[in-house]
């Protein structure tokens, strides 16, 4: 069995609409979802075979102060799924 690799970030609130559509946009690449909606805190399931193009975005955005904070951490899922 095939586990994503698990990340957590913070989103700039007003730019949560596009940093989620520009993710959306590209099939399988991850799957976000809200932690906090307070702290704007979201966590991304990333398969492996596309960690690589992931971290690009990412680093894209944090550069441009959209996102903060961004952690690779076990997935948090892995012992419900076993």
């Amino acid at each position: 069995m095939s586990v994503c690799l698990y990340y957590q970030a913070k989103l700039e609130r007003s730019q949560v609409w596009f940093i989620v559509g520009i993710l959306r946009s590209y099939e399988h690449l991850v799957f976000e979802r809200t932690v906090d909606k307070q702290s704007s805190l979201f966590e991304f399931f990333v398969p492996i075979q596309l960690e690589r193009y992931f971290l690009e975005l990412m680093a894209l955005f944090e550069k441009k102060g959209m996102v903060t904070d961004l952690e690779k951490l076990p997935n948090r899922l892995v012992d419900r799924a076993l």
